[in-house]
């Protein structure tokens, strides 16, 4: 049996040191704020922001929502992240995306402050990830992917890993923060040649490749670490992962779940951001 690796332990501990970390800045005149800004109504929009919202309360953190119709203008969101990088009482921003068509998501998202790009939006925010210096955040999935690892003990620094999935918000971030500790990574997507094999080698797989059971047991090996980062609707209702969870957890060392384990951990990652950003604000 594998070991399950569950998100819900790691959010806890962020958090525990986080709520600390917001009581010394209110100690010292400085309330760490989020901002919220949602266009529209979407389902899965309106599912995080509960979820942030919740975790936000919990450890100290005030939050800003700002709602648009979803039919606003372009010029009408801009303004309202002008107002955001104007107000320097708020200290992050959570914009949700996928933006409505008609809206230009890159002008938007280049026109918010990088200092206050909690979820890598901005092009600085990934020059942090991709050259280690700058002044953003990596996205908060790739981000917990590590804390996760991390908070298990699983050391990287040597280790083959694949990934699966080249995003910008997962795929590549996460090849590149493994990198940066050490890892030796094969990034991989669904035209990879002979994929399970590929992925045989690896001792930690990292699944973001944003298709349900697309990873089943002949990709795996006896002493591999799975992180599924997938998150799908299932055909019986619920959701489920990009790694078929029956079929793969008897074969390998460890696997998170889905639900509960990669994304559990995401709104501990993003007040992270929140709380640095005010520590940094702080200090100038």
């Amino acid at each position: 049996m594998a070991e399950i690796l569950k998100g819900a332990p790691v959010a806890a501990a962020i958090t525990e040191d986080l709520t600390a970390r917001a009581e010394a800045l209110k100690a010292r005149g400085v309330e760490p704020c989020l901002a919220i800004l949602r266009v529209g109504e979407r389902a899965d929009d309106l599912a995080y922001e509960r979820g942030a919202m919740k975790r936000c309360e919990k450890i100290g953190i005030r939050v800003e929502q700002i709602v648009l119709e979803e039919s606003c203008t372009q010029e009408e969101l801009e303004i309202a992240i002008h107002r955001i990088n104007g107000d320097w009482t708020v200290h992050g921003c959570l914009m949700f995306r996928p933006l409505p068509k008609h809206l230009d998501e890159q002008a938007v998202s280049e026109t918010l402050l990088p200092c206050k790009d909690v979820d890598s939006m901005t092009a600085a925010s990934l020059r942090t990830v991709f050259a280690g210096r700058g002044e953003g955040f990596a996205p908060c999935t790739a981000q917990s992917v590590i804390e996760l690892l991390d908070y298990y003990g699983i050391e990287l620094a040597g280790k083959r890993a694949a990934v699966i999935g080249r995003s910008l918000v997962i795929g590549k971030p996460v090849s590149l923060m493994l990198q940066t500790r050490n890892a030796t990574v094969s990034m991989c997507h669904t035209r990879t040649v002979d994929l399970p094999a590929v992925c045989r080698q690896a001792e930690i797989l990292v699944v973001a490749a944003g298709r349900a059971g697309v990873v089943d047991g002949s990709f795996t090996n006896p002493d591999q670490i799975v992180i599924d980062v997938g998150i799908n609707e299932a055909p019986g209702g619920g959701i489920c992962g990009d790694v078929q969870f029956q079929a793969v957890e008897p074969r390998v060392r460890a696997i998170t779940p889905v639900p509960g384990g990669v994304g559990s951990v995401t709104t501990a990652v993003l007040c992270k951001h929140v709380i640095e950003a005010a520590e940094k604000a702080a200090r100038q």
